[in-house]
């Protein structure tokens, strides 16, 4: 994957644009299919499941997905690249600060 394309960095500086929680449901919806957005809704859900340690099979009856599908995400939560790592820690985080507040 070429990050450094012209066309690649357009899209993460617009995702970086995004100020809400409204805009950037907006601006997804505009981007992918609807279909799109429930797969990936469900592999970040597979990325957080396997980060507590749920099994493969009960992960797969609970959202549908191939274990093909599991395994791959399993893959890049757990290979260099950190994505999956980052936004996990930082939704716990946020949602930690949250629940301290009293705002959950």
């Amino acid at each position: 994957m070429d990050w450094k394309s012209k066309g690649n960095q357009r899209l993460i500086q617009a995702i970086l644009a995004l100020k809400t929680e409204n805009e950037t449901g907006r601006f997804l919806r505009d981007l992918m299919t609807e279909k799109e957005i429930k797969e990936f809704a469900k592999r970040l859900k597979v990325a957080e499941m396997l980060t507590e340690k749920i099994p493969y099979s009960i992960i797969e009856k609970e959202t549908g997905l191939s274990s093909t599908t599991v395994a791959r995400v399993a893959k890049w939560l757990n290979g260099k690249g950190g994505g999956y790592k980052t936004i996990i820690n930082r939704l716990h985080h946020h949602n930690s600060i949250q629940s301290r507040r009293g705002l959950s």
